[in-house]
């Protein structure tokens, strides 16, 4: 990527930015084969949302994981985190809906965090419908995605929502303060750093929204949440934002699996057959997450 000689994306504007991720993530290799990928939409919290829904070969009844892409909720679409969602249904043998909430910075805080309760809402209570067991539901992301993930189930569980079985959280983004240690053990050097963090924060929130558990989960309310499974990378600037979750999490009595995936960096475990040592990763993940979730019930 260095020999690349591209501009750092936090000095881009945002549409060059996207411009930028978009090309890059053409020349990826795709992700497994599915029995059926359809695009559909589901409501939003101001209005209907583009997601694409996955169904793996493995027969029903499955869990249903709600996903949310990553990119600071400045970048990314439906086809940036494909080949990990496809991945993500074979390995658990899942329906997964990924859902494109909308982004800043033309809809900043708390839009985006919004959407993703309406959309696991939703996705909940039509569960069944989008062949999955209602019992098995996953509230899941990757990064801001597990920014998202990780407050809808914190509004849901106050708002007396639909009950959501497990969390996994990716490399999430928990909180706003940026002065911990891998920010600045990992501040450059591993494609996510410190200035495109800055960048992200400020696009989507006022300084003053910052520190809201709809921006910055970790300052919310843990108990009573679902089972979580928390991934974190070693040379990454939100280790310690995804380890600190894990550990609150435990505090408040969640029951939580911490994986600390050694010599990775933020976006290594979602390169799908170019990174190989993501694989085993990933694997463990999923079994993590099989294990919390309930048995198997018809739909």
């Amino acid at each position: 990527m260095n020999s690349l000689g591209l501009p750092p994306l936090e000095t881009l504007p945002v549409d060059q930015a996207r411009a930028t991720m978009t090309a890059m993530n053409a020349q990826r290799l795709p992700g497994p084969a599915m029995a059926s990928v359809e695009d559909l939409t589901v409501p939003g919290a101001a209005g209907p949302l583009p997601a694409r829904r996955y169904e793996p070969e493995a027969a029903g009844p499955r869990p249903l994981v709600v996903w949310f892409h990553g990119g600071g909720w400045v970048l990314g679409d439906l086809d940036s985190d494909d080949p990990l969602c496809r991945d993500l249904a074979r390995r658990l043998g899942a329906v997964v809906l990924s859902v494109n909430y909308r982004h800043a910075p033309e809809h900043r805080y708390p839009a985006a965090a919004l959407d993703a309760v309406a959309a696991l809402a939703w996705a909940a209570e039509h569960a069944a419908e989008l062949g999955a067991d209602p019992a098995q539901v996953v509230a899941a992301g990757w990064s801001a995605g597990g920014n998202l993930a990780a407050v809808a189930c914190q509004q849901l569980r106050d708002q007396g929502g639909p009950p959501i079985a497990a969390q996994l959280l990716l490399c999430p983004v928990t909180d706003c303060d940026l002065e911990r240690p891998s920010y600045r053990a990992n501040a450059e050097g591993y494609v996510l750093t410190l200035p495109m963090m800055r960048w992200f924060w400020d696009l989507y929130a006022d300084p003053e929204d910052r520190t809201s558990p709809l921006a910055s989960p970790l300052r919310g309310t843990l108990g009573g949440l679902p089972p979580a499974v928390v991934v974190t990378a070693q040379f990454d600037p939100l280790h310690d934002d995804g380890a600190a979750y894990a550990q609150a999490l435990q505090q408040a009595g969640v029951p939580v699996t911490h994986l600390d995936a050694r010599g990775h960096t933020h976006t290594s475990l979602t390169m799908v057959g170019l990174v190989l040592s993501g694989e085993p990763v990933r694997a463990e993940m999923v079994e993590a997450l099989r294990r919390v979730l309930p048995a198997r019930v018809g739909v």
